[in-house]
């Protein structure tokens, strides 16, 4: 790696922190950009579609603080904590109503930083909510959005070679991305909409979609009105407990965040992403039996990807499958051969006691799958999911006593598999905040719909202790810490011995003297067995891999229309005897936004060394409206773009954004039909947003 390049990131780091000036004003985008960066960890795969949603329509909808009904949104989007939540709702209480949104420093819990956070999202406001609403105040408070996105990809990819002798497997449509979303919105009681996605290579109106997009959603959703808490028809998610038994759609993991570590299940919600396999299809209602007794039931039914290996009945279409397609991608005539194969049916319900400090909840639900299952299993996957059907059950629990906030859940698979996890939320002070969770899921636990948090990417084959800590050492300084001890009981994949552990640890000092400059901090290391990868008998062992991540970072704003972003990353990968890999990466980031202008700007220059995938460094970018990026910094070279937004007349907006990597010293990039001639890889996302 060139340290030289290192040296120099740091001297500039420390040199365009001079010119510091204040400001009272923060603009949507970057309060929202630095709250998903925080909570969201470094996994590019997880769709935060809804979290951005979420924050976006708040940011201009803020919620009514004196609504207590309306204020769980704010735990949803992670900005406040259960305790934080409770505290606030019996402050309500007991003072009637907030007269300013200054009252928030008298509840307890609440700090400087939570307050910061939740400002943008809230008001106080003494028009509440009225249950029979007019059909002419929903239309006069609703909202309605038209949004297009298209993404498309400049170099020409191996996959969409002309070549007649590659029709058999090459893509069969055009390199762009297209998605398109209609929603209307009545505050977050209703939404009604669609949504439409094309993925790049995928036909559009073509002899292999002849009816047009690929994928295909809609929603109708209904939510506290009279006993009627929530009713889902169409495409929904359902999230309860801490996710081990029922739990579709997004879950934070592990991250800076020490509160993500609990699962803040909501309940049945509208779905309106584009990920075509994590949500459910049909129908799912909760209702108040009591004042504090609920139910719900579900129901959805749809067909989803596999990988079909035989036909075992011509006439009755009866197939056999080797494992579930969950890419989504339908670009090639093998891709297109495994789309729908089999019809996937979930029905179920849960009964639940709440009130304001405590909730339990029983849930079950079985799953069905046609075709016929035949999973190619290996000595290290043999407890995994094999069979066309499954009952799963689960009993959850939330109780929140005075700064204490307690909650776990149990479930069990059909074959008599069990996951549990237990863990506290502790809040000595508006200071110092401490976490604990210990988690055990069985190596035979069986669940397609579960995601508790776990090392691994799903909950199964893990035992783990979790500790964490926030601490405000002054109205500056806050330091945030983690330690995560975990066993996979069984084997695993590259990981052919049984019981073998790791750990991982997170802390960082952040550093905050004014709310136009923020800097911090950060050391990262994670440490695991796998196998020794110059064994070559068959007698497996095992050696140490570790990676190890510094960062330093510093956002500050320079005017009131210009802020600037820097950072500097190294990484550093051991395995075993092996010689280790470093990673470099320091980048330069530019947002413009004049406060008079119907205009803004947002650029980043980067700068990466790290050779091998093992010392990638992950780092968010800025990007186009509810589009988020995560990628992997590797290899060697460097990375521009720039983002554009226009707004016309309140109603149109406009971003258009030029994303390009130059790499050094390679002749292709990517692989198979993703493969590219050349060194650069450039792409255009071009967005466009109408209200009404």
């Amino acid at each position: 790696m060139n340290w030289c390049k290192f040296h120099i990131a740091i001297l500039f780091l420390l040199i365009s922190t001079a010119g510091l000036s204040q400001s009272k004003s923060e603009e949507k985008n970057e309060i929202i950009e630095q709250r998903i960066e925080y909570i969201g960890g470094e996994n590019e795969s997880i769709d935060y579609s809804t979290l951005f949603d979420n924050l976006y329509y708040y940011y201009d909808h803020p919620v009514n603080l004196n609504n207590t009904k309306e204020v769980d949104i704010l735990l949803e989007m992670g900005l406040i904590s259960e305790i934080q939540l409770v505290n606030l709702k019996q402050h309500i209480a007991s003072n009637k109503k907030l007269m300013t949104i200054y009252e928030l420093q008298a509840v307890e819990s609440f700090d400087i930083p939570t307050i910061r956070n939740v400002l943008p999202f809230v008001k106080v406001s003494s028009e509440l909510f009225a249950p029979n609403v007019s059909l002419k105040e929903i239309l006069k408070n609703s909202s309605n959005e038209l949004y297009i996105r298209n993404i498309r990809d400049i170099e020409q990819k191996k996959g969409y070679s002309t070549k007649e002798e590659e029709d058999d497997t090459r893509y069969l449509g055009s390199p762009d991305k297209l998605f398109i979303r209609y929603r209307f919105r009545y505050l977050n009681k209703i939404s009604v909409g669609f949504t439409t996605e094309k993925d790049q290579g995928e036909q559009l109106f073509g002899n292999s979609q002849p009816q047009g997009f690929d994928f295909y959603s809609a929603h109708f959703y209904l939510k506290d009105f009279g006993r009627l808490k929530a009713l889902a028809l169409g495409d929904y998610h359902f999230q309860v407990g801490q996710g081990l038994t029922l739990w579709s759609g997004l879950a934070f993991g592990k991250s800076v965040d020490i509160s993500t570590i609990k699962r803040n299940g909501v309940g049945i919600r509208q779905y309106a992403s584009a990920d075509e396999n994590n949500f459910l299809r049909g129908g799912a209602a909760t209702f108040g039996l009591t004042k504090n007794v609920n139910l719900s039931a579900f129901y959805s039914r749809k067909r989803i990807d596999a990988n079909i290996t035989d036909t075992l009945d011509a006439q009755t279409n009866e197939i056999a499958f080797s494992s579930f397609q969950n890419s989504g991608f339908h670009r090639t005539v093998a891709e297109l051969n495994d789309k729908d194969a089999i019809l996937e049916t979930h029905f179920g319900g849960r009964l639940e006691f709440v009130n304001q400090n405590f909730k339990i909840g029983a849930t079950g639900f079985a799953s069905r799958y046609g075709g016929e299952f035949e999973r190619k299993l290996s000595f290290y996957n043999q407890f995994e999911f094999a069979n066309n059907e499954n009952f799963v059950a689960g009993v959850d629990y939330n109780y929140v006593f005075r700064n204490y906030n307690f909650f776990g859940e149990i479930s069990r698979s059909q074959n008599g598999g069990l996951a549990y996890v237990n863990g506290v939320l502790l809040s000595l002070n508006s200071r110092f905040s401490f976490t604990f969770l210990h988690r055990n899921y069985g190596r035979d636990f069986q669940n397609l719909l579960s995601n508790g948090i776990a090392e691994g990417s799903r909950s199964w084959n893990e035992k783990g202790v979790y500790l964490g800590f926030d601490a405000k050492l002054n109205g500056q300084f806050t330091l945030t810490g983690s330690m995560d001890f975990y066993k996979f009981p069984w084997m695993r994949f590259q990981t052919f011995t049984p019981n073998s552990s790791g750990f991982e640890y997170i802390a960082q000092l952040q550093y905050r003297p004014s709310r136009n400059f923020i800097a911090y901090f950060r050391l990262r290391h994670q440490e695991r067995d796998i196998n020794d990868s110059k064994i070559e008998s068959s007698i497996y062992q095992l050696s140490t891999e570790s990676r190890t991540n510094y960062r330093f970072n510093v956002s500050y704003k320079i005017t009131d229309y210009l802020s600037l972003r820097n950072r500097v990353e190294v990484s550093q990968y051991e395995r075993g005897e092996q010689e280790d890999e470093f990673g470099f990466l320091a980048y330069q980031d530019v947002v413009f936004k004049p406060k008079s202008k119907s205009y803004s700007l947002t650029a980043r220059y980067a700068l990466f060394d790290a050779k091998s995938y093992n010392a990638r460094i992950y780092a968010y970018e800025n990007d186009v409206l509810y589009y988020f990026y995560i990628p992997a910094y590797y290899r060697v070279g460097s990375r521009f773009y720039l983002t554009a937004r226009y707004k016309y007349r309140k109603k149109f907006d406009f971003w258009i954004r030029y994303g390009v990597w130059n790499y050094r010293n390679e002749e292709t990039l990517l692989s198979g039909l993703e493969e590219i001639k050349g060194n650069i890889r450039s792409d255009v996302k071009v967005v466009f947003r109408y209200l009404f």
